[in-house]
């Protein structure tokens, strides 16, 4: 008798059940695919910071190729160009590199040279820019000349021009994957959706003559599959961040590699994907149940 005054006895069944049995399957798929949309996420931040970074570096810089003229040694012509390129306005350092340093740099391109004394190796100048009033490339051309130095001034502009070019279109990749990646989640849930819908076509059918509207019953399939992406999300997150977490351990400040390096607080770009997964669950739900529900009644 005392099942008989229990309360819970006589609550109303939900309309949906608590859980399915396709619900654990349809989880990791979401969770796999925020995953992958996060570990692109900080990809696209690493890249972007990496990218960055290199043209920081260029800017500040630029390198003077010096070919002497027949009244002089190279060596005395690089020298006479870093004490012509100290002088002018924006340049904070001007150094002659070595002529060992030199053959380093180009030893590369020749291959194994023995002997580099009978070529006519340039030296090259190293110049610090000022980063605020850096100086241009016309203003250490024309000292130069007016030195009646044979010189070219490389400002590393081709590089930072290459450089920029491939960090956008990084980030238009990573955005296309991006799209891609919950275009593939919003049509996994309106999948679910349409399975659950065409196994309850008699509840549909009786909600709809009870005189329930469409959105309250297409509300009821968007909420049970947005909660569900929500949590699915959170778990491909916190996969995602432990992934950058294990990055960032394994490489040190620089990160794993210098061109994706991986900064704590890259790891907070995977907060949103809960929210944005349950978004995207949502919409799809709820577009799927109101174009079903007029099909079924």
């Amino acid at each position: 008798m005392s099942d008989f005054f229990d309360p819970g006895r006589w609550k109303p069944a939900p309309f949906l059940p608590a859980s399915d049995a396709r619900d654990g399957a349809l989880t990791f798929v979401i969770a796999v695919l925020c995953f992958l949309a996060c570990l692109t996420a900080l990809g696209v931040i690493a890249a972007d910071r990496a990218s960055r970074g290199w043209t920081d570096q260029l800017t500040g810089e630029a390198t003077v190729v010096v070919r002497p003229k027949s009244n002089e040694t190279p060596d005395s012509a690089a020298a006479r160009a870093a004490e012509t390129l100290a002088g002018v306005p924006g340049v904070t350092e001007a150094r002659a590199i070595e002529a060992d340093k030199a053959e380093a740099l180009i030893a590369p391109w020749l291959g194994d040279v023995a002997d580099l004394e009978d070529l006519p190796v340039p030296r090259l100048v190293a110049v610090v820019l000022d980063p605020q009033t850096p100086a241009s490339k016309r203003d250490m051309d024309r000292a130069l000349k007016s030195q009646g130095l044979d010189a070219l001034v490389d400002d590393h502009s081709a590089w930072m021009a290459d450089i920029q070019r491939s960090a956008g279109m990084t980030r238009w990749i990573g955005a296309a994957i991006f799209l891609m990646i919950a275009a593939a989640a919003g049509a996994v849930v309106a999948f679910a959706t349409r399975a659950g819908m065409a196994a309850r076509r008699e509840v549909v059918e009786v909600l709809h003559l009870t005189g329930a509207e469409d959105a309250f019953i297409a509300r009821l399939f968007q909420t049970r599959f947005a909660l569900m992406a929500a949590r699915a999300g959170l778990l491909g997150a916190g996969a995602a961040a432990i992934v950058g977490a294990g990055l960032r351990l394994a490489g040190g400040g620089a990160g794993l590699t210098p061109v994706l390096p991986v900064a704590w607080s890259d790891l907070l770009a995977v907060l949103p994907c809960p929210l944005v997964a349950a978004a995207v669950a949502a919409v799809a739900a709820r577009a799927t149940a109101a174009a079903l529900i007029r099909e079924l009644v």
